[in-house]
């Protein structure tokens, strides 16, 4: 039947929702919207505390600043009339307004004259340099040249000497002598007739150490201690549900190992439980319900198999019987005697379809059987069809028919091999059985990819397209037993018959059991063609 286009443009909105419930139920699609979640949000909760840190660093620098310029304003007074000889005198007044935590550092460069003196090792040529000539509290020459080399390279006291203008912030750290650190926050010129002066202002302070001042954001403790804190949360989340993918997957390949019938026994031979690869303790008791529902279908596919033998051997025991006592019956009575003879012919018959019954249960239960707990192994399916299609010689020469067969060598399945000759069986017979005198029955079997294809034609008169899918229902029989034959041999053929349309319902119930698939069609030059896959035995 054809789709109309607005049955497509309806299905299509409903298969792109389907797939979004499936990919938001799948735990694959969450663990990785997981992982994208604890990859943005450091990311986006890093920049936001970087810029409130940033606008913490210039608050800090603002007021350190600040305090330069006071100290400066300060100073200013006692250094416009000092000279040479008052230099060393400066240490003291520097003293007033220094701490352990404000540390204070005055440099000078004096005005140019016209006694050219050696350049100070680490400057340019042609640049006059600047001199440390206080600090508070006192530091040893070789830490102030330590602290020079370092303003110089970073080209702070260039900047500063070409103006003697402008406070700037520093944000630098250097080593203390007395062990840890302290940030060189700001530098504050001072223009007098002896020179240009510089005030460098350090803090020492737990508010300036702690910052970001001087190093990256992401070197501070805070942000490497919440990194650390971050990244032990994220792999133990991630770890308990990788724990629990890998068990789940432990899970589905035990469970497929016991569909397609490997051997799951350990060196006592013992059957491998799920309990025993259970590595989660939440799922313990998901794991032994497990054990028990694949020990409860075993148990019930042996009882199943056990009564289906048992209940046949019963029931055809007294039919044998009754069969064996009709003959001497038909031979004790006169041939003319009309009535007892039909009497007599409609027990047989009553007999035949009463054992086709016991037959029909039999394979009932066998086949649900094999749908609970299918036996299977490796099976060389070239081999199986080729003996069954050698196998049909007779019937086909009684039934004036012929067959041509294609058999790919070397095809191996993981099936049962009792199985797999009734489902080759019912797709022959039901061909042989709609095929006319002279026609032709084709078996083919090929790989394709990493199945195997068996396809089964007929030149009968083929299936309403409306059943096509029917065919393989219980009890769906659509059938004139005996067409293309003789009419006494069709006759006979349809006296004896007994068709109660499971046979291509057990052949799919199979096929599907061992992960296969199925089709019916009719083929354009009139038939049908049956074609069964499996995949390869890996």
């Amino acid at each position: 039947m054809a789709l109309l286009p607005t049955d497509l443009a309806l299905r299509a909105p409903r298969r792109a929702s389907a797939r979004l419930l499936w990919l938001w139920r799948s735990m694959a699609s969450r663990l990785l919207l997981l992982i994208l979640v604890f990859i943005a949000v450091p990311v986006l909760l890093y920049d936001q505390f970087q810029r409130a840190d940033q606008a913490s660093q210039q608050l800090l620098l603002k007021s350190a600043q600040r305090q330069g310029e006071l100290i400066a304003r300060a100073l200013e007074p006692e250094l416009l009339g000092v000279d040479r000889a008052a230099l060393p005198s400066l240490s003291g007044a520097l003293a007033r307004y220094g701490d352990d935590r404000t540390r204070l550092k005055l440099l000078v460069r004096p005005r140019v004259t016209t006694t050219a003196s050696p350049a100070a090792p680490g400057t340019k040529a042609g640049t006059e340099p600047f001199f440390y000539v206080a600090a508070s509290p006192s530091l040893t020459t070789a830490d102030l040249d330590a602290e020079r080399r370092l303003l110089l390279e970073q080209g702070v006291l260039d900047r500063l000497g070409s103006s003697c203008a402008g406070n700037a912030t520093l944000a630098m750290r250097v080593p203390h002598p007395e062990g840890g650190e302290e940030v060189l926050s700001s530098i504050t010129p001072i223009k007098t007739s002896f020179g240009c002066w510089a005030l460098v202002t350090s803090h020492a302070t737990e508010a300036y150490i702690s910052s970001s001042l001087g190093r990256p954001y992401w070197s501070t403790p805070a942000v490497q201690a919440a990194a650390v804190i971050y990244l032990a949360m994220a792999a133990l989340v991630l770890a308990v549900l990788a724990g629990i993918w890998r068990n789940l997957n432990r899970f589905g390949d035990l469970a497929r190992r016991i569909v397609s019938g490997e051997d799951c026994t350990d060196a006592q031979g013992r059957h491998a439980s799920f309990a025993a690869r259970n590595t989660v303790p939440e799922l313990a008791g998901v794991a032994e319900d497990f054990d028990r529902l694949v020990s409860t279908l075993r148990d019930s596919a042996q009882s199943l198999r056990r009564a289906a033998e048992d209940n046949a051997h019963a029931f055809k025991t007294p039919i044998a019987v009754i069969r064996q006592s009709v003959e001497p019956l038909r031979r004790a009575l006169p041939a003319e005697n009309a009535r007892s003879q039909r009497a007599l012919t409609m027990i047989e018959k009553s007999l035949d379809k009463l054992d086709g019954l016991v037959s029909f249960a039999r394979r009932m239960d066998e086949a649900a059987a094999d749908l609970l707990a299918p036996a299977r192994r490796r099976v060389e399916l070239s081999a199986l069809v080729e003996r069954m299609a050698g196998g049909y010689t007779g019937l086909l020469a009684e039934r004036r028919l012929h067959m041509r067969s294609r058999i790919d060598a070397g095809l191996v399945v993981r099936a049962s091999e009792e199985t797999l000759e009734t489902i080759v069986e019912n797709l022959v017979e039901n061909a042989v059985s709609f095929s006319p005198a002279e026609g032709t029955v084709s078996v083919r079997l090929t790989r394709s990819g990493r199945w195997t294809e068996l396809v089964v034609e007929d030149e009968g008169p083929g299936v309403d397209p409306a059943n096509l899918e029917r065919i393989f229902e219980r009890y769906f029989s659509q059938r004139e037993p005996g067409r293309g034959m003789p009419e006494d041999e069709a006759a006979a053929h349809q006296a004896g018959a007994t068709h109660f349309g499971i046979g291509l319902w057990i052949v799919r119930r199979n096929i599907e059991a061992f992960g296969g698939r199925v089709r019916a069609e009719n083929r354009p030059t009139g038939g049908l063609r049956m074609t069964v896959t499996l995949p390869l035995a890996g």
